[in-house]
């Protein structure tokens, strides 16, 4: 038999076949998601996410330490306030829990790369990611006003509190705020708050890309912000749709993104691919609490290799074009790079 082309001859050992590998991952790539709260001395394991914790703001040291002796130096904050009203208050008062966190974390791990979640979710008393609207708002003999079913989330008007969460983030020591609400037009609003208070070198990842997913679950138990009625649909993505989220991409950087994100990851490394040939911007794709929760309670039954499930995961959001890559397992990721087992 004459074959001149044999693949097989670059897969002949481990040395060659590292020598050769057209992906490479970088502890500096990964992004750590850590859960603060009120009050102290509390680290509280996520009953959905095992071997996660919320913390207080005087021990979430412990876990900012532990990730940077492994190699990761950036972590995106989501806030678990005491109170919560209609408007989301907490998400953008001064001592709110994310800002006194990234106070918190500027002081002792001056290293560290902060970035900051923006949503109302967490801070709603009705736990959707903006204002509601009332009833019809149209008022007599202005039949242009807009009319909005009773429970709607007024995209406009949520505008304004998320570039005000987002300037509060960057005042308190915020280096990269990530809006994931999925209103129209955050990106272009928070840009412009940034700049009018002088934070023109702030970055914004957005969630351009985030679809209603059922994957979403355990985060909905560890940050306490499933909402109250309804669902997301109407603001978050249909995920039948790749035409739609490469529109939201184009927009948002167009808008003054500077990350572009796809959220979940496992699911939809396809947009990841898509994104990376219609974009110049850097492409992050969010591991999610039930990508996270599947592959624990499959290693605690038997069922799969935690540790190879995670490395074929990670390699693969890498592979698919990911830039940044956000997983709770980022400090095991960071090991397993060092041990040379993932590369």
């Amino acid at each position: 038999m004459d074959m001149t082309i044999r693949p097989r001859r670059l897969r002949g050992n481990e040395l060659l076949r590292k020598m050769v590998r057209e992906t490479r991952v970088d502890a500096s790539s990964l992004i750590y998601p850590i859960f603060v709260k009120e009050g102290t001395g509390i680290r509280e394991e996520i009953p959905t996410m095992p071997g996660q914790y919320r913390y207080s703001v005087d021990r979430m040291g412990e876990k900012l330490q532990s990730l940077l002796d492994a190699g990761v130096s950036s972590v995106m904050f989501f806030g678990i306030p005491d109170r919560k009203d209609e408007v989301g208050s907490g998400a953008y008062a001064e001592d709110g829990i994310v800002q006194k966190a990234l106070r918190q974390a500027k002081r002792d791990f001056p290293g560290m790369y902060l970035i900051t979640d923006v949503c109302m979710c967490e801070y709603t008393s009705h736990g959707h990611c903006g204002v509601l609207c009332g009833c019809a708002q149209t008022s007599a003999g202005d039949s242009a006003a807009p009319v909005f079913p009773q429970g709607y989330v007024d995209n406009d008007r949520t505008l304004e509190l998320l570039a005000k969460t987002a300037v509060s983030h960057a005042k308190a020591g915020a280096d990269m705020v990530a809006p994931s609400d999925m209103m129209d037009g955050r990106v272009a609003a928070i840009r412009a708050a940034l700049d009018e208070e002088g934070y023109l070198n702030v970055p914004i990842m957005s969630y351009a890309v985030k679809y209603a997913s059922a994957f979403y679950g355990p985060f909905r138990d560890a940050a306490g912000s499933a909402p109250a009625f309804g669902d997301r649909r109407s603001y978050q993505m249909d995920y039948h749709n790749s035409r739609e989220g490469i529109k939201e991409a184009l927009l948002d950087v167009e808008e003054g993104a500077d990350i572009i994100m796809v959220k979940p990851a496992m699911s939809y490394l396809d947009m990841v691919a898509k994104i990376k040939e219609v974009t110049d911007v850097p492409i992050a794709s969010y591991s999610v609490s039930g990508e996270y929760a599947m592959i624990k309670a499959g290693a605690q039954l038997g069922y799969i290799d935690e540790e190879k499930i995670i490395c074929e995961t990670a390699v693969s959001a890498f592979r698919a074009g990911c830039d940044l890559y956000l997983t709770y397992f980022a400090e095991e990721i960071a090991r397993y790079i060092r041990e040379g087992k993932i590369g």
